[in-house]
């Protein structure tokens, strides 16, 4: 039993360096600035990973969205340089409004690209088809893995050799609140993660299902983003929580049927509206070998302590 995690994570670090690195999105600036956060930046190097559509209630539909993203581009000077997701056509259709810095991209052929990976998540870069080295970690996902690319060429165009970035990564232990393990009860893992996208929580929970094995993933999801609230990608949810063992959702304040939206999966979904009931379920339904993979991007009413200190009850019991 171990509670709290005995990794500590953070989620910025101050250092001596002269290079500033920060992860921005397409949020507006203030309630008397609609321009994106990230226009402002002056970026010399930016990474366009993946473009979707999401903010709802700042943004009316997706070609909003790439038109920030554009705005973006267009601050990027003639010498920096676009790290591009070669596989992501909003991305490409972005580029194509007007790019004048040269753009790498990952992902694809030809670029930077990640091989197949083993069993502990290590796996080998290439460039141009060329082998440079490989990640040792223990990170999953292929999300994962092409955020590594990314970083490799980012940083080499900040002059620092692929290999030395390869290698930095083998320390890399990730950061808080993705995949960040917070504790372990009985053999049962409970992990917090910002995922709140149909996108994002498909990939999160394919990224967890190579670590747990043979063992259950049980997601836990508080649709609290404003888009989420306002049944944006309803649609969608029963298939990106497909993979998932079972499924309990936080009902409490939306404005639309969770029980009818997630009536396609069955019984492996449980609709709650009271936080000490949800996590009642949780304890209740778990079994050593339990993966709790939790998702908000807020505080979800400090559930992951909660459902800990459960555990820790039911296991002395």
């Amino acid at each position: 039993m171990s509670w709290p995690s005995p990794a500590p994570t953070v989620s910025a670090r101050q250092t001596g360096s002269p290079l500033f690195v920060i992860e921005a999105d397409e949020y507006d600036t203030a309630f008397f600035d609609k321009r994106s956060k990230f226009v402002h930046y002056g970026a010399r190097t930016a990474i366009l990973n993946n473009i979707e559509f999401d903010h709802a209630d700042i943004f009316d539909d997706l070609a909003a969205i790439e038109r920030q993203f554009h705005h973006l581009v267009r601050t990027v000077p003639r010498q920096g340089r676009v790290i591009a997701n070669g596989a992501d056509p909003v991305v490409e259709r972005v580029l194509s409004q007007g790019c004048w810095s040269p753009v790498e991209r990952f992902g694809v052929a030809g670029g930077w690209e990640a091989g197949k990976a083993d069993e502990q998540g290590g796996f080998d870069v290439l460039k141009a088809g060329r082998v440079l080295g490989r990640v040792r970690w223990d990170q999953m996902g292929e999300y994962n893995r092409m955020n590594a690319l990314a970083a490799i060429a980012a940083a080499e165009h900040a002059g620092v050799a692929p290999a030395q970035a390869i290698d930095a990564l083998g320390a890399f232990t990730g950061v808080r609140r993705r995949m960040q393990v917070r504790g372990r009860v009985r053999g049962i893992t409970v992990y917090d993660d910002f995922a709140h996208h149909p996108t994002a929580i498909r990939a999160t929970i394919a990224g967890l299902r190579p670590k747990a094995g043979q063992g259950r993933i049980l997601a836990v999801f508080e649709p609290r983003s404003n888009t989420m609230k306002r049944g944006v990608f309803r649609a969608a949810l029963p298939d990106a929580f497909s993979a998932a063992d079972l499924c309990y959702i936080y009902a409490a304040g939306l404005g639309w049927s969770a029980e009818e939206t997630f009536a396609p999966l069955g019984a492996r979904a449980r609709c709650l509206t009271e936080l000490g009931a949800l996590v009642d379920a949780v304890v209740a339904d778990s079994r050593p070998g339990d993966h709790v993979l939790v998702m908000s991007n807020g505080g979800f009413g400090g559930v992951h302590a909660k459902l800990l200190a459960r555990l820790v009850q039911a296991a002395a019991a």
